[in-house]
């Protein structure tokens, strides 16, 4: 398993790099690595490597939204308001009601099926925006009407909700039925993901004054934390979204120690660097090309097809805000890049033995292919233009 890290990393540096040297986002040489080095072209990655993906996926983001916590103030996400909120759930939910509307037209499933589909394809990739958000911050660009925050915030909630619509709609073609009460949790998970969160962040602010110790040795203890966070979400009874408390852990902290929230952000810049490797190279080798290829220009079609509708989505959570119109096409760009949701779920109904399992697979891996790197390329090239600078 050594070795397979070893290409992952090397060849995950290196077509990044390459990335760059032409002008692309770095991940999308990185998804260029995977799918090299996967089962699909050399399989080169060791069965081990494969096996344990997820789970190193899910430390990367938990690596991301730590460090995003990190870096948001509070003021910042007020100032954002009624926008921010709706970001979190209506861009998506048009995708899903997009995905009904052309997807029983274009591919031949049924709207139960486009409805799982539709699931599937309607979460944004916390992983490709929120560094390019906290990018943003740290540049200036957009901070002054709390844009990149609101942005970040809303896609790190947009996987809660789409990810219950998910299991709701896979329940009802397994024979179960719709549950109000599942949809009912949404609000839940994300009140006690958020106030366990923060109440994290405040124990160990008050931990981290009463005890001195490196910086490091508190980069290990918040990220054991954030482990223990993510875990709850499968061991407690009630609805808990542990990577929203992961990301209110470094808020709190942020607001009760800002001196060592921000030391440690740069901790945790420097683990992002190997981290991205890992989480763009192993999506990559996630994508099935034969999948792909068989769907051709219909499944190409449906995922640029339901992006309108999630523009209108966007669009119509901005309205009547402060934001001008380079701003408001900005947040439309923003919100285009899929990548870890799908890889994670995409294969889940073909596991299930669901008859729409194949199509919503090769759907989910066209997303990836198609919004991943012209969502990161968008954000990266536009954001100069269509955002305003404040000076420090």
């Amino acid at each position: 398993m050594l070795t397979s890290v070893a290409y992952v990393l090397l060849l995950g540096l290196g077509l990044g790099a390459l990335a760059r040297l032409v002008r692309l986002p770095p991940l999308v040489g990185m998804l260029g690595a995977g799918i090299l080095l996967g089962p699909c072209v050399l399989n080169l990655l060791s069965p081990q490597l494969l096996d344990i993906s997820a789970d190193l996926r899910q430390l990367a983001l938990i690596i991301i939204l730590t460090r995003a916590g990190l870096s948001l103030e509070g003021e910042d996400l007020r100032r954002a308001g009624r926008p921010a909120v709706l970001m979190c759930f209506l861009p998506a939910s048009f995708e899903v009601l997009g995905m009904v509307v052309l997807a029983p037209r274009l591919l031949g499933v049924s709207v139960l099926d486009a409805a799982i589909m539709g699931a599937v394809v309607g979460a944004v990739s916390p992983a490709v925006i929120v560094p390019r958000m906290l990018r943003l911050m740290a540049e200036g660009y957009g901070t002054k009407k709390g844009i990149p925050q609101m942005i970040l915030a809303g896609a790190s909630v947009d996987d809660v909700f789409v990810i219950v619509l998910f299991t709701c709609f896979t329940a009802m073609a397994q024979g179960g039925s719709f549950s109000p009460a599942a949809l009912a949790g949404v609000p839940v998970s994300i009140l006690l993901g958020a106030a366990g969160g923060l109440g994290a962040g405040y124990l160990l602010s008050r931990l981290f004054t009463a005890l001195h110790m490196r910086d490091s040795v508190k980069v290990v203890l918040l990220l054991s934390v954030a482990f223990l966070l993510v875990a709850l979400e499968e061991a407690l009874p009630l609805p808990f979204s542990g990577l929203l408390a992961v990301l209110g852990m470094g808020l709190g902290l942020r607001r009760w120690r800002l001196p060592v929230a921000e030391r440690l952000t740069a901790k945790f810049g420097k683990l992002w660097v190997w981290a991205e490797v890992m989480l763009f190279v192993l999506v990559g080798a996630e994508v099935e090309i034969g999948y792909a290829a068989a769907a051709g220009a219909a499944a190409a079609a449906t995922v640029l097809g339901v992006l309108c509708f999630r523009a209108a989505g966007v669009l119509l959570c901005v309205a009547g805000s402060r934001l001008n119109r380079r701003e408001r096409l900005f947040a439309v760009l923003a919100y285009l890049p899929k990548a870890t949701v799908q890889a994670a779920i995409g294969g889940v109904p073909l596991a299930m033995g669901l008859s729409c399992g194949q199509v919503v697979l090769t759907v989910a891996v066209i997303a990836i292919l198609v919004t991943a790197p012209l969502g990161a390329l968008a954000i990266d090239a536009s954001y100069k233009r269509l955002l305003e600078r404040t000076e420090e």
